[in-house]
């Protein structure tokens, strides 16, 4: 397995490498490439099983849209192809039509037809409880934006409790394709075995995972204490 992790030099804000890490843990002999911001991408010109992006601040996010703007449409073929990504935090936002940050208007890569809104001075942080293939999700978000759009037909997690893309929208996420994008920051993969397992069998690896004992008793157990009647916003 080769795995592209975008920008690492700007997009770890919530240890959000600890999600490649974990990957290269689960399959043995795997390959991380990390693109830095003056390179062009690698799943561009080569075969990649995962690309990934983490979570970066907002003037982040204008500098990868620069980057990545003169490769718009090989962007575009790409998820449309059915190349794997997993974008997390708000990593998945520079790939909407706009993102508006204090009434200042920035065009993104318009792949999907969503719109950031960015507010600067109420920063939203929540757990989150919500569901994959009947099988529970558990995470955290901490942001400052919020994505407006009708994902009914492309969420990627369906929420119990917390918030969705919005305040509004109960579908956490999107997937289109293969492309997987979320709010939930951190690692993510290691406090979902199950989705991690679901994630490497599409893509064609075996599902075991690594420490798979203990990853999944923690799971439970997080599980059940987010079950549980505590405040998930702060």
């Amino acid at each position: 397995m080769k795995i592209e992790m975008l920008y690492p030099e700007i997009c770890c804000l919530y240890g959000d490498k600890a999600n490649v890490r974990y990957l290269k843990d689960c399959v043995l002999n795997s390959e991380v490439i990390e693109t830095g911001l003056n390179e062009k991408p690698h799943f561009l010109d080569e075969k990649i099983s995962l690309v990934y992006m983490g979570s970066t601040s907002e003037e982040g996010q204008k500098k990868i849209i620069q980057k990545l703007m003169p490769y718009k449409e090989e962007i575009k073929k790409c998820v449309e192809e059915g190349m794997f990504f997993l974008f997390t935090g708000n990593a998945f936002e520079v790939f909407f039509e706009e993102i508006e940050i204090e009434k200042e208007k920035i065009e993104g890569l318009n792949i999907f037809p969503f719109k950031a809104i960015c507010d600067l001075n109420k920063r939203h942080n929540s757990l989150y409880l919500g569901k994959f293939q009947e099988k529970k999700v558990v995470g955290y978000t901490s942001r400052f934006s919020h994505t407006y759009g009708d994902n009914k037909e492309n969420f990627l997690f369906e929420t119990i409790k917390g918030t969705g893309l919005n305040h509004e929208n109960s579908f956490e996420g999107i997937r289109i394709h293969n492309f997987f994008g979320t709010y939930l920051l951190g690692p993510l993969l290691i406090q979902n075995p199950y989705f991690t397992k679901y994630l490497l069998k599409e893509m064609g690896m075996e599902d075991s995972i690594a420490f798979e004992d203990d990853v999944i008793e923690a799971y439970l157990d997080r599980v059940q204490e987010f079950e549980k009647d505590i405040c998930f916003e702060d």
